[in-house]
């Protein structure tokens, strides 16, 4: 962990630019800028980040860093920087270090005092959550969803008192055995199945775990899941229940209607009760 005070080279910088997740025209002007004048561009798979520089007619030296090369290449860094002033981190898609490799570079770089700027843009999970019609206003990404039941489970527990929306990302060959994990812990939650997002074939599921259950799922392009995650009522009490899900990031109105739901109460009531 970085705890000094940093002084950064006024010469040496690292670029992480996010990239468009399908739709090449999903890409800021200053992205394009940082990726004309940088020095040196490190990327997950060359080639496909060559498709990217040709469509913007871009030529820059590119350099792959994954997460089976990422050691490798941190002992190169040295070296690097001391032939290119500016170097950028991109990854095949979407914003660098989100689910993809380098955090080590970044901390790296704050450690040799050169300094890291992110220039934002696209993200699968972030356009997924946005036309999820779930929450927004409180949620947790966990990554790829864990292959084992006794994992799946421990996460699960961990956030028992979290109200809100809860983004996974997944392969889909292995989707449907995660959604019947989720069943069996869970029941029949709302979730949303998001694939191909930006692009030609995109595709949006919003309904109940159960229904998705029977769909024959594509077995290409990655998925985004996003599951509706009421917290499990702790009290009778009804109050006390209506500020534990206010404590978790949940809106007033959603609280209400949680609480509602779960003690059976009606919302006039429960308004009165909250008001004491």
């Amino acid at each position: 962990m970085i705890t000094k005070q940093i002084s950064f080279d006024e010469h040496k910088k690292l670029y992480l630019v996010a990239t468009p997740i399908g739709n090449l025209e999903d890409i800021s002007l200053r992205a394009l800028n940082i990726l004309k004048s940088c020095d040196l561009i490190l990327c997950e798979d060359t080639r496909v980040s060559a498709k990217l520089l040709s469509y913007y007619q871009i030529q820059k030296p590119l350099l792959s860093f994954y997460d089976f090369n990422s050691e490798l290449r941190l002992k190169q860094m040295d070296d690097l920087f001391h032939v290119h002033n500016h170097i950028v981190l991109i990854s095949d898609a979407g914003t660098p270090l989100i689910n993809d490799p380098g955090y080590d570079l970044v901390n790296y770089c704050l450690l040799k005092d050169i300094n890291v700027i992110a220039i934002p843009g696209a993200t699968s999970l972030i356009s997924a959550l946005c036309c999820s019609g779930l929450t927004t206003n409180s949620f947790i990404f966990g990554g790829f969803f864990p292959r084992e039941k006794s994992k799946a489970l421990s996460f699960f527990n961990s956030i028992k008192k979290f109200a809100g929306t809860i983004i996974f990302f997944d392969s889909p060959h292995r989707l449907k055995n995660s959604l019947e994990i989720i069943y069996q812990i869970l029941g029949d939650v709302r979730i949303v199945l998001a694939r191909e997002l930006t692009k030609l074939y995109e595709t949006i599921y919003r309904g109940d775990l159960l229904s998705a259950l029977n769909f024959d799922f594509s077995e290409k392009g990655e998925y985004v899941m996003l599951l509706s995650h009421p917290v499990v009522a702790s009290t009778q009490d009804p109050k006390t229940f209506y500020l534990e899900l206010i404590k978790s990031g949940v809106t007033s109105k959603e609280a209400l209607q949680i609480v509602a739901k779960e003690l059976s109460i009606s919302k006039n009531e429960l308004y009165k009760l909250i008001k004491c």
